[in-house]
């Protein structure tokens, strides 16, 4: 007898039963749930504690759908928003309830760009329907829009053959950038025109957001300009004129729940591991390893530099040559440490944080950033505390209103407000106070968790990397290259960056199997080669900035050994001093014995009598750039923004225009035209 047809029958037996039995299916069935509730409340019970409450993990991030818009007869204002570290959707929310405080004829709601249409097409749609809104843009990088508004940016700037469609809309834009950086603001400019080229009705001047001094002065500035517009435009005459009473933003604060910690570890570990979306993106990072770190400078040097790669095999991660890597790192146990003296709050202390009240409804008009999963307080300073960074005005009149000193309040709030601008930009600006460095300084202010995550310490954002590697030679690793930030403040304080400390801290897989890890995720850039490898290129990256250079002469030696043609190739580095900082240099070599790179320039600074930088190279090299540049060739350029970058951008301009024979008119048109079509290209902080 065949044992596995004997061990079904009984069970075929009591289907045959339930089948027929009804009401005994039903009344076992019953006793089941009621016997998994009792078990389920039982262990709930014992595990909670009396001082816990039930367990209360914030709502997941899911893809936001727009609520539809309800006519209710009040006027109707949209307030957009593109940001990448969270400032420009703060602004534009703190305008929306302070708006909604002043109008209450008219409905503000506060809209992510990217969520704003699912398709290209629906900008056209929707854009027609609105009559008046105000936009927060900030400007990266080279003049770049930020991830959430590239694809309205795109469709937006490039639609000039609509004609003059909205002439039906008024609008104010706001823009965010740093005066330091050359495209400064280029984002919230070139909006502002289009919308204008489009038909719309500008309402103020575009404000011109400044982070290099204090973008929040330049946000209120704006904002009063903006109010006598909508008090025309928003009230009715018999209204009163102005707000009835003066406008205070409120504290941020979010919802605290407490909870026992004796389920922490399991918990902290599931949130450890993958994250098991489709997607990775910053909102949704994957775990990877280090696996791999070593020094690229000698021992001779003063300063440091890492080389570093992560394990992506089986992560789902992958990259293409020029992209960026985000890595979300930890605070150094020192400044966590300090966070907490100066919190007063025990380390271990086990909770969420929470957007909304305990009926569900949301608190402080949904300008709340998003929460974190739920941790210990020293686990929330590790990985999402920014207590490093200048604090904000803001952040000034929370800890105010926690201060029990009341002339450390009087003093807090003397910085924050417009008379003490000065010694603002002075004492905590210019000085690089850190916020750890102003708790310090005024000891009575102790806000609580809520107040802290939520009004007071920054959320900590990712640090962007140009990946240094190609998938053609490294499909498993995204490789990082390094420089260590380390350094004295204008008030002594040794500032180590977050990232590059931690990096060179980091413990490889080749060292132990107890690695160092990151939530990562990759950024795709348009800094590429050229879809024909035959095209000419010139490369240009000094220091660190050599990092993607690196990447594109593996892709171009992987196509060498795979038998493709190669056009002509210039590099120019950059180092201080070949025995101490020239990175790589064995590799770079190579690439240059094998082909992959037909000519390296090497510009020592710190060698000879005179500092020699790659701008000096290139002009000793200008008849070769003017040739390839007339080829059809490509330029690029990576590395610091606010010095080489510049220097490299006017000797351009000048090889153009001696080697072209050009008048500066025409020069800075064909160097434009470069931009414009792609040629010339900047990956640049």
């Amino acid at each position: 007898m065949d044992p596995s047809n004997a061990s079904s029958e009984p069970a075929t037996e009591l289907a045959t039963l339930l089948f027929e039995n009804k009401e005994l299916a039903m009344i076992l069935t019953t006793s089941i749930a009621v016997l998994i509730g009792c078990i389920v409340v039982f262990f709930w019970r014992r595990s909670g504690g009396q001082k816990s409450r039930s367990f209360e993990p914030p709502k997941p991030l899911i893809v936001k759908e727009l609520e539809p818009e309800i006519d209710d007869g009040k006027k109707k204002v949209t307030i957009f928003f593109g940001t990448q570290t969270g400032t420009a959707e703060g602004f534009a929310k703190a305008m929306a309830d302070e708006a909604k405080a002043r109008y209450d004829k008219a409905a503000f709601r506060v809209v992510d760009l990217d969520d704003y249409a699912a398709e290209d097409e629906e900008y056209e749609e929707k854009l027609k329907k609105e009559t008046l809104v105000l936009f927060f843009l900030a400007t990266y990088g080279d003049g770049e829009p930020t991830d959430n508004a590239a694809r309205f940016y795109k469709w937006f700037t490039e639609g000039k053959e609509r004609g003059e469609w909205l002439q039906n809309l008024q609008y104010g834009v706001f823009g965010l950038g740093n005066r330091q950086y050359e495209h400064f603001n280029k984002v919230a400019k070139e909006v502002d025109d289009a919308l204008v080229e489009q038909g719309a009705k500008r309402l103020v001047p575009v404000g011109l957001g400044d982070d290099d001094q204090c973008i929040e002065d330049d946000f209120s500035a704006w904002r009063e300009l903006v109010w006598p517009e909508l008090d025309n435009l928003l009230r009715d005459e018999d209204d009163a004129t102005g707000a009835s009473t003066p406008y205070t933003a409120a504290v941020l604060e979010y919802r605290v729940v407490y909870h026992d910690p004796i389920d922490t570890p399991a918990l902290e570990k599931s949130l450890s591991s993958a994250n098991g979306n489709a997607v990775i993106d910053a909102q949704h990072p994957c775990r990877a390893n280090v696996a791999l770190r070593r020094e690229l400078h000698t021992p001779e040097s003063d300063r440091s530099c890492i080389h570093l790669e992560f394990d992506i095999a089986g992560t789902g991660l992958a990259y293409e040559t020029g992209d960026h890597v985000g890595v979300y790192c930890e605070n150094l146990t020192e400044t966590v440490d300090e966070a907490l003296n100066l919190l007063g709050v025990p380390p271990e202390t086990y909770f969420s944080v929470h957007t909304d009240k305990e009926d569900g409804t949301p608190m402080t008009g949904g300008s709340l950033p998003p929460p974190f999963p739920p941790c210990t307080l020293r686990t929330a300073l590790f990985k999402y505390a920014d207590l490093l960074s200048s604090p904000k005005k803001s952040a000034l009149l929370a800890l105010a209103a926690h201060a029990s000193d009341p002339n450390e309040a009087d003093r807090l709030r003397y910085l924050a407000s417009p008379t003490g601008k000065d010694e603002y930009a002075q004492w905590v600006v210019a000085s690089q106070r850190s916020l750890l460095e102003v708790m310090a300084e005024f000891p009575s202010a102790k806000p609580p968790i809520g107040v802290f995550f939520a009004g007071v310490s920054p959320r900590l954002q990712p640090r962007f990397y140009s990946i240094s590697s190609s998938p053609r030679m490294a499909p498993s690793r995204i490789h990082v290259t390094c420089a260590l930030v380390y350094g004295e403040t204008p008030t002594g304080r040794i500032h180590r960056g977050v990232c590059s400390t931690w990096m060179k801290n980091a413990t490889p897989l080749d060292e132990s199997d107890q690695c160092s890890w990151a939530p990562i995720f990759v950024r795709q850039s348009n800094f590429k080669l050229p879809a024909d490898s035959k095209v000419p290129i010139i490369m240009i990256g000094p220091g660190t900035g050599l990092a993607p250079f690196r990447g594109f002469l593996q892709e171009r030696l992987a196509l060498k050994e795979a038998g493709v043609e190669l056009g002509p190739s210039i590099l120019f580095f950059g180092c201080r001093n070949r025995r101490m900082d020239f990175i790589y240099e064995d590799e770079l070599n190579n690439f240059a014995k094998a082909g992959a790179v037909s000519e390296l320039l090497v510009a020592f600074s710190r060698e000879g009598p005179t500092k020699e930088y790659v701008q000096h190279k290139m002009l000793e090299k200008a008849s070769d750039i003017w040739k390839i540049i007339s080829e059809g060739g490509y330029v690029y350029v990576c590395g610091d923004a606010k010095g080489m970058a510049r220097d490299v951008h006017r000797t351009l301009h000048t090889i153009v225009q001696e080697q072209g024979s050009l008048d500066s008119s025409k020069t800075e048109s064909l160097v434009k035209n470069l931009q414009m079509n792609g040629r010339y290209l900047r990956d640049v902080w």
